[in-house]
């Protein structure tokens, strides 16, 4: 089967992520022409190991983020509807809301056809309630999109690892084994 540690194919699902296949044959594979030494083979797979472990903490930033960005989209959602149910009302609507952490202020709101959505990069615009509303949606898919995807590719880094961990000790197994054959062969 596969006798390369780290084949440089991509995967399905991150861009530029080397695909590690378990490693057979440890003399087929030191045979190879780009494998000088155990030491130098070994340092390659650490370096891929520790750029592993920089995209999976990336990765899990990234799947933080992403966790506390969908209860704030499906709390503003519930507010857009909120607000499309008293649309037709006359009355002003008596509320409170976030001015910072911990601070907040009341408010009367008259029935109104438009709201102000922030953006991000301190940009905010304003939309009729039903393009909020939809606005809102896709964000909220898009964001559920990408937590799937972020959760995927950390399955697929951590699988990496593992394969790559395996392939490291391997070899450290085989060189030590190489050494004390090698050590036992001259002292007989």
């Amino acid at each position: 089967m596969a006798t390369e540690a780290t084949e440089l194919t991509v995967s399905p699902n991150l861009a530029g992520v080397p695909h590690v296949d378990f490693l057979e044959d440890v003399d087929e594979f030191m045979k190879k022409s780009d494998n000088e030494t155990a030491e130098s083979v070994l340092k390659k797979q650490e370096d891929l190991h520790n750029k592993f472990k920089f995209m999976e903490y990336n990765l899990n930033l990234k799947k933080s983020r992403l966790k506390n960005q969908i209860p704030d989209i499906k709390s503003s959602l519930d507010i857009i509807k909120h607000l499309m149910l008293k649309k037709n009302n006359t009355d002003p609507m008596s509320t409170r809301f976030l001015l910072s952490d911990n601070v907040y202020a009341k408010a009367t709101i008259p029935p109104t056809e438009k709201v102000c959505l922030w953006l991000g990069a301190n940009v905010m615009l304003e939309y009729e309630i039903n393009e909020a509303d939809d606005v809102l949606m896709k964000n909220l898919d898009a964001a559920k999109k990408s937590l799937s995807q972020v959760e995927d590719d950390l399955l697929f880094i951590r699988d990496q690892m593992t394969t790559l961990e395996v392939s490291i000790l391997v070899k450290k197994l085989l060189r030590i084994t190489h050494l004390l054959f090698f050590i036992g062969y001259q002292y007989q």
